[in-house]
């Protein structure tokens, strides 16, 4: 079976330069983390925010993540938005 090239899903591994938590209520966290998507053609660093919580045993869980741009602008910016609220 031949499929177009539209329909070839590319593998892309992320790698998380640095990272860190901030904890609130019982059990929940934010996390702000550096990482980088590495796949045959691509090499793109980008900030993820990541909301999880921690199970019972420890383990981190994610519920909800949103990625920011790597601009120094961009993330200037958004910094400034969320201080101003």
């Amino acid at each position: 079976m031949h499929f177009p090239a539209a329909n070839v899903i590319a593998m892309v591994e992320f790698e998380t330069m640095k990272a860190e938590e901030v904890k609130f209520g019982k059990n929940n966290f934010i996390e702000v983390a550096r990482k980088k998507a590495i796949g045959e053609s691509l090499s793109k660093e980008f900030i993820a925010v990541s909301r999880g919580f921690y199970l019972p045993d420890g383990t981190k869980k994610w519920k909800s993540s949103i990625t920011l741009p790597d601009e120094e602008d961009k993330r200037k910016r958004i910094a400034e938005l969320i201080s101003s609220f």
